[in-house]
């Protein structure tokens, strides 16, 4: 039987020690003791503005790094792939360690997008009309013209004995500041169809609080978390986040 899922919602002070959280926690899961080990959502907001690049990004290609250092914008890199964002105050963060012990049918990439996306979008339909899956991991809001508007985008890192899947969910974030600090990404979903990123990204008309609430209940998020893997975080910030080997 699969137990209630843990929620953590904690902010840590830096980019580079909430990027190391959300790896932190793969490694709790995939390093588990348990033989059905337990299953984490968490949230979390970044105090500041923040680039983060995909695993495999460019970021001589994909961000303005010039806009960066004049702004003072960190640029790092996260464990899972896809392309570079921009995160801060506005957009909240999810990120979910999910156990193939629990949940075998998830091995199949495809269905865990599938499955993540579709919790997350059905909690914010329910609230939001014309929420859809677009594209391999982007959730978007449909107008009433059939326009697509990116609010959440997404990307996976798999282990052995599960994955995290983590993203954005953009509720009251500064848009500019996406075509700021952005370039075009090199690989555009169809949807897209060439807009920039003024054009194509929209903040949901939903408060922090309730978009919180439906995060924790699309996945049925009941048990808070009464301790969260400090040390392998702060190893990971020494051995990774932190430096510029990994993030350039």
């Amino acid at each position: 039987m699969i137990g209630a899922m843990r929620y953590l919602d904690l902010t840590l002070p830096t980019a580079a020690e909430n990027l190391a959280l959300d790896d932190a926690l793969l490694d709790e899961l995939e390093n588990s003791d348990a033989p059905m080990p337990p299953e984490t959502l968490r949230l979390w907001e970044p105090a500041r503005p923040t680039v983060v690049l995909g695993r495999s990004s460019r970021p001589e290609i994909e961000v303005h790094l010039d806009a960066c250092r004049a702004a003072g914008v960190p640029v790092l890199r996260r464990c899972s792939g896809g392309a570079a964002i921009v995160a801060g105050p506005g957009c909240l963060m999810y990120a979910v360690t999910i156990s193939y012990e629990h949940r075998p049918q998830l091995r199949a990439i495809d269905q865990a997008h599938r499955w993540v996306l579709g919790k997350v979008a059905g909690a914010i339909g329910a609230l939001v009309p014309c929420i859809a899956h677009h594209g391999t991991s982007d959730l978007v809001m449909i107008d009433a013209a059939n326009v697509a508007r990116k609010f959440s985008g997404n990307s996976v890192r798999c282990r052995r004995r599960g994955f995290l899947y983590h993203g954005t969910l953009l509720y009251d974030f500064p848009l500019e500041m996406i075509e700021r600090y952005l370039a075009m990404p090199p690989r555009m979903p169809d949807y897209r169809g060439g807009r920039p990123h003024e054009s194509f990204v929209a903040n949901l008309p939903l408060s922090a609080d309730a978009l919180r609430r439906a995060i924790l209940a699309a996945f049925a998020a009941r048990e808070p978390c009464d301790s969260w893997p400090e040390r392998r975080t702060y190893e990971l910030v020494a051995e990774k986040y932190g430096r510029a080997e990994w993030n350039e």
